[in-house]
């Protein structure tokens, strides 16, 4: 009933019957078995399906959610079996005819373990295997890997002591795909039984004929590969069940699998504390990567953070009153940038970044916009891609269709690259540009002189100026990056590592142009709960008596001069980039598609959330770092050694690489 891919499979309708109730009415024309029995785990979400079963006259034994291996010895033991069939509980169209054939070719052969699998030649979903109780003990005894304990019958299948036959089909039909997995495979094999109705016991031979007749009813899961969740992970499974019911898989470009490991990534967490993250299988990881997409400088879990968080819901997060911490942390941000004199909160640094444009455009009174680098996925910034889709190429990723985007937008947003202040000028000659919008630092620092001059650009031909600092900000001073190049803006935009993990965004700006927010409407409700203003409270508290951004940006540095140092080790030219704090390499003159997906692999294998970047936060201590490139100088080594053989991607790559744009996922 747990299936990751599709819950509750067993008990989902087969022609008027359950999934299982098929099964087991196929199960029992069998000739060979004397008895038959579930094995299902102990989980209350299986209740309805033992008392189900039972009522079908068969017994059901509960037992470990995990260790199948030692839910399945202790159910034959209990129905003192001395020769065990296995059968999975999600392949409806089992043939008793295969069982029988099976079961014959283990007395037959006197043998410790007899199936159709090695190799397969029958379609996936007719598995059988069959077993002695006293093998079966010694794999109960000796099996201690996760995967062997899981799978229950891998030991058998691998050890040396155990002697084994396989059943072999007249042709090779391992292609075929008639077991349930996925929704995919449940229209497969609903046609089929559509196809025999009233009929429940149609053979192997029937269903090939159907096969030929109508290939159409097989299309459905042709692209699945055999046994494909043996080797996938709970996470690997939910993400493919994601990308039926949720546009793109999740609500973040920047966390889709794709973007790391495609087909290997374990694209979910159940826990996450300091710099250590949990997959949904239990495995524990460094995340020596994006730490949230930078939302956590202080680490996951911050215990004050959270504390701050947890008496907030205790005393109640919402209410009709408004929450006074927003006035106190409004206050905060003002005596940390004192140019500012208001300020306004959202919750996610891309309506921050739309509620900007809306208060400079209504302040200055024009509606374009110049602007530089990534602000977020609304209408106004992507408008930029209506004249030419390649207009965010260098500001953000390729691939970025302005679909769904109004196009009478066109030519309201104007890029320009950063460090150009040509380019910037002759958009403000040549245009009524209103709004200079831009990061404060790309890959590279500014030049010299070059936020100086925006700066008076801006003055001089009346042009709000926003500082998009939502990355930026509190990573290399306590408050904007802005501070340490002494360059004051209109507005400032400050987000992700405020409030450590909990959702909470500010704009922050002079009060002149701030006060055009009462001339246009910007309203919502969620903007006043209270615990994203309580988390940034507490961690803008943390992070001054730590002075969290020095710690940060020196461990970023430090990391910089390694991967250098590294590189030239490994006959690489390295090159990084970054805020000392969100530190990025690459290498040079190599397939960097290849290398970063190759290195996010054997890392992730090593127990390391990596690839071309480290977003540092106050729990990447030195011996966090320390072992972080023990493991990537095992690996640089070994990517060195690939490229010297003359091995190509695929060689290498347990998958596909990585995306490195914008793209539809199928």
């Amino acid at each position: 009933m747990g299936s990751t891919r599709l819950p509750g499979k067993v008990m989902l309708e087969l022609q008027g019957k359950t999934m299982i109730e098929f099964l087991l009415n196929r199960l029992s024309q069998s000739k060979s078995l004397t008895q038959i029995a579930i094995a299902t785990s102990g989980d209350p979400a299986n209740d309805a399906l033992e008392k189900h079963v039972n009522q079908l006259g068969y017994e059901v034994f509960r037992g470990s959610e995990n260790d199948v291996l030692d839910r399945f010895f202790l159910a034959a033991q209990s129905l003192g079996a001395e020769i065990v069939v296995r059968v999975t509980g999600d392949c409806p169209l089992i043939d008793a005819e295969v069982v029988d054939r099976v079961v014959s070719s283990f007395l037959e052969g006197n043998v410790d373990y007899a199936s159709n699998l090695e190799p397969p030649t029958f379609p996936d979903g007719l598995d059988v295997e069959v077993f002695s109780m006293a093998a079966l003990k010694v794999a109960w005894q000796e099996a201690s890997t996760d995967f062997d304990r899981e799978h229950v019958t891998p030991y058998l299948r691998r050890g040396p002591q155990f002697t084994r036959a396989n059943v072999v089909h007249t042709e090779d039909c391992s292609g075929e795909r008639w077991t349930v997995d996925d929704p995919e495979d449940l229209k497969v094999v609903h046609e089929i039984a559509r196809h025999f109705y009233p009929r429940s016991d149609f053979t192997l031979r029937e269903i090939l004929e159907l096969r030929k007749e109508k290939p159409q009813i097989f299309m459905a899961n042709q692209n699945t590969k055999r046994n494909e969740g043996a080797s996938m992970g709970k996470g690997q499974k939910l993400w493919k069940r994601a990308k039926r019911v949720i546009p793109g898989g999740n609500m973040l470009l920047s966390k889709r699998a794709e973007m790391f490991l495609p087909e290997k990534w374990p694209a979910y967490f159940s826990k996450a504390k300091g710099c250590q993250v949990w997959d949904l299988d239990g495995n524990e990881y460094t995340d020596a990567s994006i730490m949230g997409i930078g939302t956590n400088i202080l680490g996951y879990g911050h215990p004050a953070v959270d504390e701050a968080v947890r008496q907030v819901v205790n005393e109640g997060n919402m209410a009709t009153f408004n929450c006074p911490e927003e006035v106190l942390l409004a206050e905060r941000l003002v005596e940390l940038h004192p140019w500012a004199e208001m300020v306004r909160f959202a919750r996610t640094g891309g309506e921050a970044n739309a509620i900007s444009i809306r208060i400079a455009r209504a302040a200055a009174g024009k509606s374009q916009v110049a602007f530089c680098g990534y602000h977020g996925w609304h209408d106004w910034y992507l408008a930029a891609n209506l004249g030419s889709e390649q207009n965010l190429d260098g500001h953000l990723l390729e691939g970025l269709s302005p679909n769904g985007v109004p196009r009478g937008l066109k030519d309201s947003v104007l890029p320009f690259n950063f460090n150009d202040f040509e380019a910037l000028e002759d958009l403000v000659r040549c245009h009524d540009v209103g709004v200079i919008k831009m990061e404060v630092q790309r890959s590279s620092p500014p030049e010299p002189g070059f936020l100086e001059k925006v700066r008076e650009l801006a003055s001089a031909n009346g042009i709000v100026l926003i500082f998009d600092e939502c990355t930026s900000g509190f990573r290399q001073t306590f408050g904007g990056l802005h501070k340490l190049y002494g360059v004051e803006p209109d507005l400032a935009v400050f987000g992700k590592a405020m409030g450590n993990g909990y959702a909470i965004t500010a704009i922050a700006g002079r009060r002149e142009v701030m006060e055009a927010a009462q001339t246009t409407f910007i309203s919502s409700t969620f903007w006043t709960e209270r615990i994203g203003p309580a988390a940034a409270l507490k961690a803008l508290d943390v992070m001054e008596a730590q002075r969290a951004w020095e710690e940060i940006t020196a461990t970023g540095k430090k990391i910089k001069n390694q991967w250098i140092d590294l590189g030239q080790r490994h006959g690489f030219e390295v090159e990084v980039s970054g805020l000392d704090a969100l530190a990025g390499f690459q290498i040079k003159d190599v397939d960097w598609l290849a290398a970063k997906t190759f290195i996010t692999q054997e890392m992730l294998k090593r127990g390391y959330l990596a690839a071309a970047s480290i977003y540092v936060c106050t729990e990447h201590s030195e011996k966090v770092i320390e072992g972080y490139f023990e493991e990537m100088d095992e690996v640089m080594r070994s990517y060195r050694s690939h490229l010297n053989a003359g091995h190509e991607p695929s060689f290498y790559l347990d998958g596909p690489p990585c995306h490195s744009k914008f793209q539809r996922l199928n």
